[in-house]
């Protein structure tokens, strides 16, 4: 069973490894959706999302964003407040082929936003099935938690 300090840091690799998550804002006015966050390791606990401007998540607001890692063997649920930060400086820092994939007319692209999440608490969860757990999947035991994984709930994800 990893402790907080560990599950914050794994968090951090397995989204490098598969940036992939779901968002959507809190107030219910519509679903989660994917986006590809965008890692600053010099920024703790904010995300970066490029998208268009006509985004349903442009115009800013609390959210919620959920990750699963790429093995099915992490899952974190984000709560923020997302807004657009169309700095100049950190688009340069972000930007890569993937984004440029999706705006034909670079950095100067007129429908370009950078949307900025700032994470103010999250839950983390490391699943992590001991050889014991696993023999007990196999004839129907019952595993106990420090024999399957890992959970906490943090205020930030700085490791």
């Amino acid at each position: 069973m990893a402790d907080t300090h560990e599950i914050k840091e794994t968090l951090w690799k397995k989204m490098a490894d598969s940036p992939y998550l779901m968002v959507g804002k809190t107030d219910g006015t519509s679903h989660s959706e994917p986006l590809m966050a965008q890692l600053d390791k010099d920024l703790v606990d904010t995300l970066f999302f490029f998208t268009g401007k006509d985004n349903r998540l442009a115009d800013g607001g609390k959210v919620m964003a959920q990750f699963v890692s790429k093995g099915h063997d992490y899952f974190a649920c984000m709560a923020g407040t997302i807004r657009q930060d169309n700095d100049k400086a950190m688009i340069d820092k972000l930007w890569s082929k993937q984004v440029e994939a999706w705006f034909p007319e670079g950095k100067e692209d007129p429908n370009l936003a950078l949307l900025r999440m700032d994470i103010d608490s999250a839950e983390l969860w490391e699943t992590d099935i001991s050889l014991t757990g696993r023999v007990k999947m196999l004839f129907g035991g019952t595993i106990t938690a420090d024999e399957s994984s890992s959970h906490a709930k943090v205020s930030t994800t700085a490791a």
